[in-house]
């Protein structure tokens, strides 16, 4: 199931910047602030279904605080929509969640009945609950206008393409080593792990050059991700997709070590080519 991508330290900032308290927070969920607490600090993490109502109490757009990797599948929506599957009995009108839980396990359809009293509940059309049905029975089944094969999420903000980097490293370094390796390869103290933290969590949505410029060095990659141009971004975006996809294919049947550091690199060197093409300007991070 692509569940959404709960960051107990996402969470924790964007609380804090909200200027709330944890007891906010669980008096607006109807928990504990002991429980808000033990999420911030990743002891244990809220169900899906919470997310929803912790978006909107820290005034937050769900997917920027939480975003999804893939397409939704029943359970998703239902989460989306902020109800727990014991729940889903009373919008069916059934005793038990049964019939819920069997289509979200792949096990058995639901009725037509129970489609459309859902889709009501959801806030979703009947067809964008067929779907999501479909991808609980493990049909890849994609959403009307979507490219083949976009299972993988695309990083659009700054905050998305940071993490999507970070997750194809074999060790993924804190933000304090990040800060502490761009610095040192271009020479000069501009970046910071709090400055690392703020742009990887969203808080922090844009970067001047020299950071920038360290951050791409850090993370063996171009600075050109953090450009603003559409078509830029789009080639970006393409190639980090397809450097997932490579990484993956890499990862089943490359042995222990998977995808090679020097085939990563060439990704990212081409990517600089090409932007080029767009901005007329040299990479500086291409060798």
């Amino acid at each position: 199931m692509p569940a959404r991508r709960f960051d107990a330290e996402r969470l924790l900032l964007a609380r804090r910047d909200a200027h709330l308290k944890q007891s906010d927070i669980g008096q607006a969920l109807g928990v504990s602030g002991a429980r808000v607490s033990a999420w911030e600090t990743g002891r244990s993490a809220p169900d899906p279904e919470r997310l929803p109502g912790l978006a909107q109490a820290l005034g937050q757009d769900l997917d920027v605080l939480f975003p999804r990797e893939g397409w939704a599948d029943l359970a998703d929506l239902r989460a989306d929509a902020g109800y727990s599957q014991a729940a889903t009995r009373e919008l069916i009108g059934t005793r038990t969640a049964g019939p819920v839980a069997a289509a979200e396990h792949g096990q058995r359809r639901l009725a037509q009945e129970y489609e459309e009293r859902l889709a009501h509940a959801y806030g979703v059309s009947r067809e964008a609950l067929r779907r999501a049905q479909e991808r609980s029975f493990g049909i890849d089944v994609p959403e009307p206008g979507a490219r083949s094969g976009g299972t993988l999420s695309e990083p659009r903000t700054l905050a998305d393409k940071i993490t999507y980097v970070l997750d194809q490293m074999p060790v993924r370094p804190s933000d304090t080593e990040i800060a502490a390796r761009g610095n040192a390869m271009i020479g000069r103290h501009v970046l910071t792990g709090d400055l690392v933290c703020g742009l990887r969590t969203g808080r922090v949505t844009s970067v001047s050059p020299a950071a920038g410029e360290a951050l791409a060095e850090a993370l063996d990659t171009t600075s050109l991700m953090w450009s603003e141009d559409a078509d830029v971004q789009r080639i970006i975006t393409e190639t980090l997709v397809l450097r997932g996809q490579i990484a993956a294919i890499a990862a089943r049947g490359g042995g222990e070590e998977g995808l090679s550091a020097e085939l990563l690199a060439f990704v990212s060197r081409e990517v600089g080519k090409a932007g080029e093409e767009f901005r007329g300007q040299p990479d500086q991070s291409a060798p």
